[in-house]
């Protein structure tokens, strides 16, 4: 009678085993590769050139953003010419999106994400017309203690994460920024949490800007088609896997 009795074992462990598998969370896992993977995503950058982007105002990208290892890093430059910047935006205009990029900081840097960037003679800067999600070193970048509307994952100056997700400096953080008008909706996810909820035009982004630092900003939030923009805040900062899904 023994060896039936470990045959059966032997069957039992083996197909618990196998199980897995089948687990509702690997299937919804699987789901949602798919969806980043179908054919409405476009990428944005693919590791291997600047192509779809340009200097703000400008033309082309070079140093001081380099291309290493599948991802564009921004080197501060030691010698900067009188308000010379580099950010940089995307050549097409975007409305309802929602966008999924990674981003890494080196410790103590400061950057950030822009979208609805108007380009024009009239604006120097991207962050004059575009609102920003905040890339940050929380640990260590002076801004973070300047209010949590100010700490990564942030719509910049207006509102807060609802909980600290961001990983240290020099870790990949992944995010994903939902902008719809025709839904008025916001969001950011960090990390695979959502910690971030806004509207996108109307009465309450009015009072979100009205209370921030961009009151007396004529142009800032006012436009609702407009750039996906990468700040040059002066900081060692990578972007990788960019990708977009117009809505």
């Amino acid at each position: 009678m023994k060896k039936p009795i470990l045959l059966f074992v032997l069957i039992t462990v083996f197909a618990c085993k196998e199980k897995p598998k089948d687990t509702p969370g690997e299937a919804k896992e699987e789901m949602e590769i798919q969806t980043e993977e179908d054919d409405e995503w476009v990428v944005l950058f693919d590791g291997s050139s600047f192509d779809g982007w340009h200097f703000y105002n400008g033309e082309g990208i070079t140093e001081p953003w380099k291309l290493e290892n599948g991802a564009m890093v921004f080197y501060p430059p030691q010698e900067r010419p009188e308000g010379e910047s580099y950010n940089i935006v995307t050549d097409k205009e975007y409305t309802n999106f929602v966008l999924t990029l990674e981003w890494k900081v080196a410790e103590g840097c400061n950057s950030g994400i822009f979208w609805g960037v108007f380009e024009g003679d009239e604006y120097g800067q991207p962050y004059q017309t575009g609102p920003e999600i905040q890339v940050l070193d929380d640990e260590r970048h002076p801004d973070s203690k300047n209010g949590t509307t100010h700490q990564a994952g942030a719509l910049y100056d207006m509102v807060a994460p609802a909980k600290k997700v961001v990983k240290p400096a020099g870790e990949w953080n992944k995010v994903e920024l939902i902008v719809n008008h025709d839904m008025n909706e916001g969001h950011v996810l960090l990390n695979g949490e959502k910690i971030v909820d806004f509207p996108v035009h109307g009465p309450d982004w009015d009072k979100m800007v009205a209370s921030s630092k961009f009151a007396d900003w004529d142009g800032f939030g006012k436009y609702k088609t407009g750039k996906i923009g990468l700040q040059d805040h002066g900081d060692r900062v990578a972007f990788r896997n960019i990708k977009i899904k117009e809505l």
